[in-house]
């Protein structure tokens, strides 16, 4: 298996969290595998932006510790910066809900600058 591919599912990964996410405290390189799988979910909601504009960092403090403290920064082009964090026993479980956190953050933050139902703009021009 390549280092492009998801290592539960085998399917290649788009690359889009690959190329923007930095490693921050307590992650080393060789987790670096296991958390883009773990964050995979976050990719589609990021697909929207070119790479070169976004940055992902993810950081966890006092890991294997009892309560491990996962953060998750998004720097995304017109948008505020977000900040995703949860806490748990199990970092897996962390990852996860931060993760969930960002992607609500990102969905609010898009619905926002949709238009409104507005009568106007669902009027038929001819």
């Amino acid at each position: 298996m390549s280092e492009t591919e998801n290592p539960r599912t085998g399917s290649p990964r788009t690359g889009i969290l690959d190329e923007v996410l930095h490693l921050g405290g307590g992650f080393s390189e060789a987790d670096r595998p296991w958390v883009l799988d773990a964050l995979s979910g976050l990719e589609p909601h990021l697909s929207r932006w070119d790479p070169a504009g976004m940055i992902v960092d993810v950081s966890v403090k006092h890991r294997d510790g009892r309560e491990q403290q996962v953060t998750l920064r998004a720097e995304l082009p017109g948008f505020p910066e977000l900040l995703a964090k949860a806490a748990g026993r199990d970092l897996d479980g962390a990852l996860a809900e931060a993760k969930r956190e960002l992607i609500v953050q990102i969905e609010d933050h898009k619905r926002k600058r949709e238009p409104k139902n507005n009568r106007l703009l669902r009027k038929k021009t001819t």
